[in-house]
């Protein structure tokens, strides 16, 4: 029996935990990856076999191509810099709309939230007060104005507009101030009346409303800021 025992363990091979000799790949071959970050990319085949577009692929600003192309150049033999990451850049845009009459009609906030939104092509945040100042009948905490940060691709989108649309429809227009700056080549443009965006329906508005744009940039002085601005058409007045 103890024969017939050993003999059948033999005969019977591989046991039913252990994979085939076969199936398992050799040492210059990898098997498919197990875990969690593990993707079946099969599934992700198109039916023509072509693989997949990737969801993050889309073309970049004309802006930020001049930018790369011509600015930096041009600021690098300006200013002789000798790291590429010297070159000043844009870091980001604030928008600002204050509404003082907010005070008195609450209701102007929706819309200005809606203009802001409809230039800035991102949801704008409301500002409230805070402090109370008697004299004005404002109470800490009541909302006054709204406000949108933008960064990468809508920065350079909006400011592609603000320059090429927006500025050249202003009434009167003979370029903007050279003196706007906080000394550390951030620069500050006032505009009068949020109408002269394209996105604003004139049919529309309640009321119309002025804005601050702030550009917030990596310079370190007045002088590169301006320069930076210049080289991506900033209309400066000459004096």
């Amino acid at each position: 029996m103890a024969d017939e025992k050993k003999g059948g363990k033999k005969a019977d091979g591989d046991s039913p935990n252990k994979a085939p000799k076969g199936d398992k790949p050799s040492k210059g071959e990898k098997g498919p990856k197990k875990g969690r970050g593990a993707v079946d990319r099969t599934a992700m085949a198109s039916p023509s076999g072509a693989p997949p577009a990737s969801a993050t692929d889309g073309v970049a600003p004309r802006l930020l191509d001049k930018y790369r192309s011509e600015v930096v150049p041009a600021l690098t033999k300006q200013f002789n810099y000798k790291n590429p990451m010297q070159v000043p850049r844009l870091r980001k845009i604030v928008v600002n709309m204050g509404l003082g009459a907010a005070v008195a009609n609450p209701k102007i906030i929706d819309t200005a939230v809606d203009e802001l939104k409809a230039m800035s092509g991102q949801k704008p945040v409301v500002t409230r007060a805070k402090k109370a100042i008697a004299n004005f009948k404002l109470r800490a905490g009541i909302p006054i104005g709204a406000m949108v940060t933008l960064r990468r691709g809508r920065m350079w989108e909006f400011l592609d507009r603000l320059l090429t649309i927006a500025l050249p429809r202003t009434r009167d227009f003979k370029g903007v101030s050279r003196k706007a700056f906080d000394g550390k080549g951030n620069y500050t443009l006032g505009l009068r009346e949020q109408i002269i965006f394209p996105e604003i329906n004139y049919d529309k508005i309640d009321a119309v409303k002025g804005l601050n744009i702030s550009l917030v940039t990596t310079a370190k002085t007045d002088e590169e800021g301006r320069a930076l601005l210049k080289q991506l058409g900033m209309p400066f007045r000459a004096t």
